[in-house]
């Protein structure tokens, strides 16, 4: 039991630890602050829809600590994770001066992407807009999306696709016999990046000369990593050079377009170019003008180029890793293989009795979320699944936390192609997106990756030369700073399983 003491005793005490009382009470107060505004902010989001999350300083926000993520070998992703920690899987945060709100559930989903320009609506950067133009597929009113959208679609008719993976298969076989024959080590991206672009070029304007596609290459990948720059004008910024290379591409297109219009130039076949420029006569609202003509051929050659390469490129990884996938997507291929002529081509047909190789590429594109959300902004005050969203909020789509979801996929971290044997839960999976602005190249997208493997795995075996797992700095998309380098060696397989080759050297 304590002995009192006198009030004289107790003052001395209190003069003689001052600075220790007063630590310990303003320890105090502060847990007591913490404490009350942990149990506020619980009391507010059960009852007022209360997003938590920081938002910083005006503009700044969070901004800093956004680009380290992006520049680091974690990957972007990296700064919603640990966010996603700190405050649960809804949060908010402020970069480049905008509030961001990250929706991690199938209903949100559902919510915002089939509500596209009613509700919700895509948010540029003045960087895309001034990259990719204001009569693009992306960046135009929903009145001309959906008319250039249609007008565009017939690139991806059946017809089309059919006559495109003839040459792309070609092009692929001719392109991997060499690259077995050098025995040399290469860059699955790089090489799926060269591939993607020069196929795309000669189906949309049968360019097939070598100086002009590097030309072009070269711009359009100035173009793709100044869309996301600061918009500063100065030379040797990102910004600066990419506004120079559409510039450029701006002028090829044109001298295109009128040596066509004046006959000097006629493609046999008709290339997507051509059929756009026969409907000249058509009605104004039947036809695309020149500037969206223009516009929307770098458009299609940027949007697929980097996310179905990467895409190719995780799926060796994947493959590599998990060699009894392997081998039963091998079997898979090969029943096809010995039923054709030597050297005949992929066909539609071919690709529709490859159920396991679509899901190899699912399970890759849900595991690498290669896009990892979806950003949208709010036309109006809206409430999603109780949290309350502002007008002009960017709200993000979280692909990546639905497709890492253990209670839509059991052991998501494990690399399991059956698990899409099952009929999945409305936009769980959304590589593509959905709703009005579900993916236009979707079908040429999993055509060109299904082609791939089945060449790679019917032809060849192959090793991963380095398995440094690290992602490269400042990608707009997740992939693996290596690159995913491989060497190729021919498979012990009857010669029927091989290209003969079709196409002249490139």
């Amino acid at each position: 039991m304590l002995c009192a003491i006198s009030k004289e005793e107790f003052l001395f005490l209190v003069e003689k630890h001052y600075d220790v009382l007063i630590v310990a009470l303003l320890f105090s107060i502060g847990v007591a602050f913490f404490v009350s505004k942990l149990a506020w902010r619980k009391a507010t989001a059960s009852s007022r829809g209360y997003i938590p999350g920081r938002l910083g300083l005006p503009f700044i926000g969070e901004t800093v600590p956004f680009l380290s993520a992006v520049k680091s070998t974690g990957g972007c992703y990296e700064f919603i994770r640990l966010r996603r920690i700190r405050y649960g899987k809804w949060f908010k945060t402020r970069v480049f001066g905008k509030i961001h709100v990250f929706v991690p559930s199938t209903d949100g989903a559902r919510m915002i992407l089939s509500n596209d320009f009613v509700k919700f609506n895509k948010g540029y950067m003045k960087a895309l807009l001034d990259c990719i133009g204001d009569k693009s597929l992306f960046t135009v009113s929903h009145e001309n999306h959906k008319r250039i959208r249609d007008l565009l679609s017939d690139l991806f008719s059946m017809n089309s696709l059919s006559s495109f993976i003839e040459k792309f298969d070609k092009m692929l076989c001719q392109r991997l016999q060499k690259l077995e024959q050098d025995g040399k080590s290469f860059s699955v991206f790089d090489f799926s990046m060269k591939m993607a672009f020069d196929s795309m070029c000669c189906m949309l304007m049968s360019i097939t000369d070598e100086a002009l596609l590097r030309q072009l290459e070269k711009d359009i990948t100035a173009v793709s990593n100044a869309i996301f720059s600061a918009p500063i004008m100065i030379p040797g910024t990102k910004y600066y050079k990419g506004i120079k290379a559409r510039r450029r591409i701006m002028e090829i297109f044109k001298d295109m377009i009128a040596r066509r219009r004046s006959g000097e130039e006629w493609p046999e076949p008709e290339d997507f170019l051509q059929s756009l420029l026969r409907r000249d006569s058509y009605h104004p609202d039947e036809k695309l003008q020149d500037s969206e003509i223009m516009d929307n051929l770098m458009t299609l050659l940027i949007s697929g180029q980097a996310t179905t390469s990467a895409t190719q490129m995780w799926s060796v990884k994947f493959l590599d890793e998990n060699q009894q996938v392997q081998d039963i997507l091998r079997k898979e291929v090969l029943s096809i293989a010995r039923s054709k002529p030597e050297g005949a081509s992929v066909t539609l047909e071919d690709i529709n009795r490859m159920p396991y190789c679509w899901k190899v590429l699912k399970e890759t594109m849900r595991i690498s979320s290669v896009v990892m959300w979806y950003p949208r902004v709010a036309l109006a005050d809206c409430t999603i699944e109780g949290f309350e969203i502002k007008k002009g909020w960017h709200v993000n789509v979280d692909a990546k936390c639905i497709h890492n979801d253990p209670e839509l996929y059991p052991d998501p971290s494990k690399f399991n192609p059956s698990r899409f044997d099952e009929l999945l839960k409305p936009y769980s999976f959304i590589p593509f997106a959905s709703g009005p602005r579900t993916c236009l190249g979707i079908n040429m997208a999993k055509m060109t990756m299904m082609v791939f493997l089945y060449r790679l795995t019917s032809a060849y075996s192959w090793t991963v030369d380095d398995l440094d797992t690290s992602l490269q700095e400042n990608a707009h998309f997740p992939r693996l700073r290596s690159g995913c380098p491989i060497t190729l060696k021919q498979a012990n397989l009857p010669t029927t399983l091989f290209c003969s080759p079709l196409c002249p050297p490139t």
